[in-house]
């Protein structure tokens, strides 16, 4: 391997990470850092460590005044998602038609009741999501605009998956022109709506009217970040911090 890390290796970056990741613990005993010296891979007494410009905090990415002032939440949505390089690149039609389980925009869009606009119709939010990775389009169809009507209150709540910063759970709430809603991305294989806590909620809008309910972790995700108990009590802890953000 060491070999492998030298000049006119077709695979030297890769030998040379693997090489270096075992300098210490049980590899020290082969004295690779040694072996890459010698090879003219590695010598740590000729590594020039250069000053870096560290980037100032990302400002808010997205700024319309019209969102702003009609739907702060879905504001608030754009502003979270992924990372400055994803908010800058992504887009709001890419993301529903990828129709990732864990992206945020899916919720806000199911949560508010909206409608997307397509180059040859109109599809209501709670028939385009339609699994994993799967909507409504069909083949050739694009996403021209969406359409979100003025809710009365609205909040957006998010425990993110610390490395992709994806949502882990994310819960966006509404009240409005559709009525109550809940919606939750990143707990099932797509955004998915909580019909008993629209309940709860429609007769209290109120934080403890989610106290009682309790979400079925049947059907929702598990893997190394979560089980699906566990997305399932954090859907009833998210929505309550919603409601209470939304006032």
């Amino acid at each position: 391997m060491i070999k492998l890390a030298g000049e006119g290796s077709p695979v030297k970056a890769e030998a040379a990470t693997w090489a270096l990741m075992r300098m210490t613990g049980a590899w020290s005993q082969f004295d690779i850092r040694a072996e890459l010296k010698k090879a003219g891979v590695y010598d740590e007494a000729k590594v020039v460590v250069n000053a870096i410009q560290v980037p100032d905090a990302p400002k808010p990415t997205y700024t319309s005044a019209d969102v702003l002032a009609t739907i702060p939440a879905l504001a608030q949505v754009a502003d979270g998602i992924g990372d400055p390089a994803v908010r800058s690149r992504g887009t709001l039609g890419g993301s529903l038609g990828l129709n990732d389980p864990a992206a945020c925009y899916p919720a806000a869009v199911l949560g508010l009741g909206a409608t997307v606009h397509t180059n040859r119709r109109t599809i209501a939010a709670d028939g385009f999501f339609k699994g994993l990775y799967e909507t409504a389009l069909d083949a050739g169809e694009l996403i021209t605009a969406v359409e979100f009507p003025v809710p009365e209150q609205a909040a957006w709540m998010k425990f993110k998956q610390p490395a992709s910063r994806f949502s882990l759970v994310g819960v966006f709430v509404s009240r409005g022109p559709a009525g109550v809603r809940v919606a939750v991305t990143g707990a099932g294989a797509c955004a998915f709506r909580v019909p008993q806590l629209e309940a709860a909620l429609s007769k209290s809008w109120s934080a403890a009217a989610c106290e009682g309910v309790k979400v079925s972790a049947d059907g929702l995700n598990t893997d190394l970040h979560a089980s699906a108990a566990y997305r399932a009590h954090l859907i009833t802890v998210l929505a309550r911090r919603a409601v209470t953000a939304a006032g």
